[in-house]
């Protein structure tokens, strides 16, 4: 039986706080601003504190279960980051304080700045951007101002892989730029000749995730490179999937001029429900004059065992991304996360991501077949249709709720029918996957059984299956089987 609304527990007169006596001579309230029939609950502060935290039981997160959501979003998160970007002295800081007020965080910025440079391969970085998207958006516009400098005005087309995150195409229409997509070969790498076809002297940049979001690294990197920049144009590195490379790799090596990378991914900011984030972009040398500023610089004359640190904007910078200096609590988490880590520590957990997702890919693609079944990275991409079934992945998903484990990614990338993407990621031991493995293994069984039970599914959660459209537009929804809101159970 459904539990009962906090509406349905109100009770005339009952109150959960006690106002203190005024100190100051009462006043009415101006007309029309206290309505009688407000329609709130009347409760006692028990009631309401069960309720909330009836509501927050409800929740499902990374730290209550397994979340395999594929691409740049969730990840575990050590609990000590969180502490550190709560103490006083970064927490109460305000953005406006003179900087010599804030030795200490502007220090931090410089360090984190300085080991995001060393870890991508990049002569410079801003740690500027407050987004993912934002960093894309940031890069396209570095590149655009640095050939309009050497007068290339004609370069507008951004060529783009069918398989590369889908906020490249938004940020290269935000930016006035033309997408020109490039498809993927049968191994899931980029079409070398089409690639080749469209490198002429219109190409600003190639928009390269990499890892793809198929969860394979480039085979033929470097000739992509080559071609790109061969026709004067530049290459842009989404480093969102640099929990896959860090530590191993430095793509600026590789000869990419552009990257961001998404600190709420790889290193340790919870993203769940659209944020906090943070993009920070690292540059090559020919680039660095246009990172948007401020950055964080060392003063000039500083004693090595006291450096002194300031904001600076760089010669040719873009301008300011942000109001201020970037999502800072970010910062703090990020920095604590590396320096808790070093560089071993990274490089191990790039090598467990890739060893999860591979260990997970070989034991479901008998059931779920794999379109670019080769070595993986930190993530897969299998078809949610086991072979003889007509259900689909949207009901593999919901199915996959009675078992107590989120659903991963549905439906993209686009190029690939039915899509789950699967992202275990680095933190994740062995009985969970084989756990997880083997409920995909018992919902493959009942696709073909008894399809309609993954069809009606979830069954077993506090809210039933829901309009998916409907959920976009409407945020109180009314549940199909019951009749009752979400809000309400």
């Amino acid at each position: 039986m459904a539990e009962p609304t906090v509406y349905e527990l109100s009770v005339a007169g009952r109150q959960g706080v006690d106002l203190p006596l005024l100190d100051v001579p009462e006043s009415p309230l101006p007309d029309g601003l206290a309505r009688a029939d407000n329609g709130l609950p009347e409760l006692a502060q028990l009631d309401v504190v069960r309720h909330f935290l009836a509501l927050s039981q409800r929740n499902f997160g990374v730290d209550t279960g397994f979340y395999p959501l594929g691409s740049c979003t969730m990840k575990y998160n050590p609990k000590i980051t969180e502490e550190l970007a709560r103490l006083p002295g970064f927490a109460r800081s305000h953005p406006l304080q003179p900087p010599e007020t804030v030795p200490g965080n502007l220090a931090l910025m410089h360090q984190l700045q300085q080991w995001l440079a060393e870890i991508g391969g990049f002569a410079a970085v801003s740690l500027q951007p407050a987004a993912g998207a934002q960093g894309e958006l940031t890069a396209l516009l570095m590149m655009r101002a640095y050939h309009a400098e050497r007068g290339e005005t004609g370069r507008n087309q951004v060529l783009i892989p069918d398989a590369a995150h889908g906020t490249n195409p938004a940020s290269t229409a935000m930016a006035g730029l033309d997408v020109l997509e490039i498809p993927s070969d049968s191994r899931g790498n980029i079409d070398r000749q089409a690639l080749r076809a469209a490198c002429d002297d219109t190409v600003l940049a190639l928009m390269l995730t990499l890892p793809n979001t198929l969860g394979l690294f480039e085979e033929e990197i470097a000739e992509v490179i080559d071609l790109v920049h061969g026709c004067g144009g530049l290459v842009y590195g989404d480093g969102a999937n640099m929990n896959a490379l860090a530590g191993v790799m430095r793509p600026g090596e590789l000869g990419l001029d552009l990257m961001h990378y998404n600190l709420h991914k790889t290193f340790a900011t919870p993203h769940g429900g659209g944020g906090p984030g943070s993009g920070p972009l690292g540059a090559s040398d020919r680039l660095r004059d246009y990172l948007p500023g401020p950055i964080v610089v060392a003063k000039p004359g500083a004693a090595l065992e006291a450096p002194e640190y300031a904001f600076s904007t760089p010669d040719k910078s873009i301008g300011r991304m942000c109001t201020y200096f970037g999502n800072f609590g970010v910062f703090v988490r990020s920095h604590a996360y590396i320096r808790m880590l070093g560089a071993a520590g990274l490089r191990d957990n790039s090598y467990h991501a890739v060893l999860n997702a591979n260990y997970l890919r070989v034991k479901l693609r008998e059931l779920y077949p794999v379109p670019f079944d080769r070595l993986n990275m930190h993530e897969f991409v299998c078809q949610g249709r086991p072979e003889g079934s007509d259900v689909r992945a949207l009901d593999v998903s919901k199915r996959l709720m009675d078992f107590g484990f989120h659903p991963p990614t549905n439906y993209f990338p686009l190029i690939v029918p039915e899509a789950l993407m699967i992202e275990p990621t680095e933190t994740e031991n062995k009985e969970t996957l084989d756990a997880f493995a083997a409920a995909m293994g018992s919902i493959a069984e009942e696709a073909l059984a008894t399809p309609e039970r993954l069809r009606t599914a979830p069954h077993e959660t506090p809210v039933r299956r829901l309009d998916e459209v409907q959920a976009a537009r409407q945020l109180v929804l009314i549940d199909p089987v019951t009749g009752r809101t979400a809000v309400e159970g």
